[in-house]
């Protein structure tokens, strides 16, 4: 048996279990920054952070599926908009009941993953070019739908903005929408670890040929990741009006590359075929630790942006080195 290096040990270390490294890394910048300013770790700057980072975390979610895959969508933002209006629009307009409206909005970003999924697998066209075009087409169909004004929550049905309900748990407070992103992170991190269809996601992802190869149905498996993404960019819309405080055309203005951020952050490859849920919710977190721990050290936000650059270069030559791993 060859005798490993210590640096070749950890690149295993991370090959085998991809969450470490954002682990390591929010941990250490939350200790740098509550060091720089101890008022970091108070109740209150830590419920924000939780509060903001909920609707990315959601998108990245989805998105995470899809990156699995070897894809990319740059849709999820207007998708999640497209939800958010249908669903508020319909309460407030048409009066229909909040239930109904929420279903109804669900249903709507489910047939838009739907769509970018038959033109990925039917047409075979690239996913970057697929959901770059939908994306142009769901953001042009939100403004006309709304024409291009707001709903405010007092408009719509109660059960639309309860995703704002604020949940103490002593000096920390979270929301209800916070709480239905953990409660999607769970549900999707059992469904791809412990699931043949999460299997399934992973082989497609790592080795398209080889796994159609191995008699996976590899349209059947994209189109899926496609349609379950629209239904989480759905429910995403749901705990934007609560997060908003209302519906509009211009909220998650930079959800599209503020998700792939934290995806990428997370550890998930952008070769597809490694990564996970877990470690995509400390990439959204990591991302909003630096930007409130920058922000508190009284740091401008043209810099805040360079350090979220210069850590989404980091975290794709991290995944470089470590998709090098020699058995």
């Amino acid at each position: 048996m060859r005798r490993q290096s210590p640096l070749q040990r950890i690149q295993h270390l991370l090959h085998s279990h991809p969450a470490l490294s954002p682990l390591a890394v929010l941990v250490i910048s939350f200790i740098i920054f509550t060091i720089i300013n101890p008022s970091l770790a108070t109740p209150t700057p830590l419920s924000f952070i939780f509060q903001q980072v909920a609707v990315i975390a959601a998108l990245a979610i989805g998105q995470t599926l899809i990156i699995l895959t070897a894809g990319v969508d740059l849709s999820v933002g207007a998708i999640a908009i497209v939800s958010m209006l249908v669903m508020a629009s319909l309460s407030a307009q048409q009066k229909l009941p909040g239930i109904l409206a929420l279903i109804i909005g669900v249903i709507v970003g489910t047939l838009c993953g739907l769509l970018n999924g038959l033109l990925v697998t039917r047409l075979r066209l690239p996913p970057f070019i697929v959901t770059l075009g939908t994306l142009s087409i769901f953001t042009a169909i939100a403004l006309l739908y709304s024409g291009g004004k707001s709903i405010g929550r007092q408009q719509m049905d109660p059960l639309l903005s309860w995703t704002r309900t604020p949940i103490p748990i002593g000096t920390f407070t979270l929301t209800m929408g916070v709480i239905i992103v953990i409660i999607m992170a769970l549900i999707m991190s059992f469904v791809l670890s412990q699931t043949a269809w999460g299997r399934h996601v992973y082989a497609v992802g790592d080795d398209i040929e080889a796994a159609r190869l191995a008699g996976i149905r590899v349209n059947r498996v994209l189109l899926s990741v496609y349609t379950v993404a629209g239904l989480i960019y759905g429910i995403t819309g749901w705990v934007a009006i609560g997060r908003a405080g209302g519906a509009s055309a211009n909220a998650i203005t930079n959800g599209n590359l503020e998700s792939i951020t934290a995806v990428v952050i997370g550890g998930t490859s952008l070769f597809g075929g490694r990564g996970g849920i877990v470690g995509t919710m400390l990439g959204a977190l990591i991302v909003y630790t630096f930007n409130q721990g920058l922000s508190l050290a009284h740091v401008d936000a043209q810099w805040r942006v360079l350090a979220v650059g210069l850590l989404i270069i980091v975290a794709v030559s991290l995944d470089q080195w470590i998709r090098r791993v020699k058995a």
